[in-house]
């Protein structure tokens, strides 16, 4: 499923499924041309401090990360990292974050608007806790 800040935002895809008995329909993640995490993967069990690889296009090079645990508002860790800004190039960092109380999560990377503050941009990957 497509969606867009604005209309002339650049798209995020949020993927989804049905799952369980009851095929509800759950988010897996979300992914944006403009940011590509290769490291973690899908899936991946994570400990701190985590390791981030990816390529991305981003104001002033800057993107920004969190980790953040199911059913739980505040961020586990939170961060940026930097790389190029004018073209699609690698970033990479680490990102520390304290011990969550479940077993899963998500890693989040997004973008800021220079316009008005709000995310551009943003991919999601759901992984484990280690």
């Amino acid at each position: 499923m497509p969606v867009q800040p604005n209309t002339s935002g650049p798209e995020t895809t949020v993927l989804v499924r049905q799952l369980g008995s009851d095929n509800s329909w759950w988010v897996l993640g979300a992914r944006t041309a403009t940011i590509s995490l290769t490291e973690p993967v899908w899936d991946a069990s994570i400990t701190s401090p985590l390791t981030l690889k990816e390529t991305a296009l981003a104001y002033e090079g800057t993107v920004q990360t969190q980790v953040r645990e199911d059913n739980n508002n505040k961020p586990l860790g939170e961060g940026y990292v930097t790389g190029m800004g004018d073209a699609m190039g690698p970033f990479g960092g680490t990102l520390a974050f304290t011990k969550a109380a479940s077993k899963y999560g998500a890693v989040v990377l997004f973008t800021i608007s220079a316009k008005d503050g709000s995310v551009a941009a943003a991919s999601v990957i759901r992984v484990q806790f280690g």
